[in-house]
């Protein structure tokens, strides 16, 4: 199974740009979807987005669209989200995650980091 740590949150002002990364550790991120879910205070847990196996199809949810980018790198086993033109709405925990099936729900995914916060100050 793999494993996958985060990194790169921070705080930012709104309007703002982070790029989040996570590294994955004991197998090939080329064999899974890989998915970023966000945490926010108070809220139930939401798919941000996810970028198939290849990195050729990628797919976001609507309140992100247009602001945030998913990326991988499959030979240095590195998934990417860069997020620009930041909202107070977007703070939150954001956690990287692997799974076997093209879908929007946390249970399709086996693997998870242990998050890393992101603040939007307004």
């Amino acid at each position: 199974q793999v494993q996958l740590v985060e990194s790169g949150g921070g705080l930012v002002q709104a309007g703002g740009s982070l790029r989040l990364s996570c590294a994955a550790s004991g197998d090939m991120i080329s064999r899974y979807v890989m998915a970023w879910f966000r945490e926010a205070p108070g809220k139930e847990q939401e798919f941000v987005g996810r970028i198939s196996q290849t990195a050729g199809t990628t797919y976001y949810s609507d309140s992100v669209k247009g602001r945030f980018i998913i990326s991988k790198d499959n030979a240095a086993n590195m998934l990417y989200l860069q997020m620009d033109s930041l909202k107070s709405e977007d703070t939150a925990v954001y956690f990287c995650a692997a799974g076997r099936t093209w879908s929007t729900r946390s249970e399709a995914f086996d693997s998870w980091g242990q998050g890393t916060r992101v603040t939007v100050s307004s």
